[in-house]
């Protein structure tokens, strides 16, 4: 019986490179796509599939969707070539509004075998997008949405950011409403950081302060809720049964292999990602910028860390012991419940869930 796999593919070009955007993307390398994608077809041809099965494949960036059709279909070939594929794998690509609205391109890519669209929306506001450098507009979202549904697709994520330069919280609910009104499967909502580096640094003092992001926050949350969209992440929510199957991959501890430069696997065991230089992807090298064999000390701390991440929490049946009376603190706190044997964190409790998730690794480390 083959074991489960997700198969990341990272596409890490984009039109233009957002300035708060810190992933591994580069703008505008049109003349290097072709060559891109016939690296990773040769990347995927030398990887050791035996024993797997993959039953989510994602495919990010960077912009996916500026790929094109033609090439993402080639890719996903490619990895049903290299790797089976289980029948009903979410097969997933993301794509920015000024380049997924042409109903041929996205029914192409329908017949192609995706089932699944994550479209960075970021936001409802034309002046926002503009300030944090997004190339499309509010009404390309809503092409792009009904593109996608003419084209078949419905299984619907949309991206938001919250805590936009000089943002306050009855226009993020403007947004929020405006994103539920075009009735996605799936909402991913996060909070905007100025990473050091990024051009959003220089100017991090026009973002909202933390009082108001996490008033953003505890907005989401009951907002979405209230219209049917179940919270299952700290910054996840969707309708029952939409959640995304493969990023629940990296809060379960389940195996997902990474391919191309950026990308990070936890592939037999070893926790390892490709370094982040495209030329030398181009050329056929191969180059690690990190590799970890996880041992049962990590893996435990990394259960306890993911664990926390998601609405259902831990299992602590049999293994409270050092871990209650912090928890119960937690608990009287508002931080925290204890529901049939297990301990999750309330949305309070997520707006300072790094301080309570670094308590219990230090619990973790003294046993």
């Amino acid at each position: 019986m083959p074991k489960p796999l997700g198969v990341y593919i990272h596409v890490p070009f984009c039109k233009q490179k957002c300035v708060y955007c810190d992933f591994y993307s580069l703008p505008h390398r049109e003349e290097e796509m072709d060559a891109y994608v016939s690296a990773l077809r040769a990347q995927l041809a030398e990887t050791d599939f035996s024993g797997f099965q993959a039953d989510t494949v994602y495919f990010g960036g960077g912009t996916p969707s500026f790929l094109g059709s033609r090439r993402l279909a080639a890719l996903l070939e490619a990895v049903s070539a290299a790797c089976s594929i289980a029948p009903g794998a979410e097969i997933t690509f993301e794509a920015n509004p000024d380049s997924a609205g042409d109903p041929g391109e996205l029914s192409a890519l329908r017949r192609a075998g995706f089932n699944r669209i994550s479209l960075g929306m970021q936001s409802a506001d034309d002046g926002e997008l503009k300030a944090i450098g997004r190339v499309h507009t509010a009404a390309q979202v809503r092409s792009s949405v009904e593109a996608a549904r003419r084209a078949g697709f419905d299984n619907l994520s949309l991206d938001l950011i919250y805590g936009l330069p000089g943002q306050d919280l009855p226009r993020w609910r403007e947004n929020l409403a405006a994103a539920a009104e075009l009735g996605p499967e799936h909402l991913s909502c996060y909070g905007l950081k100025a990473e050091p580096g990024t051009p959003l640094y220089a100017r991090r003092e026009t973002l909202p302060g933390d009082e108001v992001q996490a008033d953003m926050y505890l907005e989401t949350v009951g907002f979405l809720e209230a219209r049917g969209y179940r919270q299952y992440e700290i910054s996840n929510f969707s309708r029952p049964g939409r959640e995304s199957r493969h990023n629940l991959k990296y809060w379960t501890l389940g195996e997902y292999l990474g391919l191309g430069p950026g990308a990070h696997s936890d592939f037999r065991g070893v926790r390892y990602a490709w370094a982040r230089d495209l030329s030398a992807f181009l050329r056929g090298d191969r180059i690690l910028s990190e590799a970890r064999r996880m041992t049962p000390r990590d893996r435990e701390a990394e259960w306890l860390m993911l664990s926390l991440r998601l609405t259902r929490g831990l299992d602590m049946a049999g293994r409270e012991g050092r871990f209650r009376p912090f928890l119960e603190r937690c608990g009287t706190a508002g931080y925290a419940l204890r529901e049939e044997g297990r301990w999750r964190l309330t949305p309070r409790g997520f707006l300072v869930s790094n301080q309570i998730i670094g308590e219990l690794l230090d619990l973790l480390q003294e046993e």
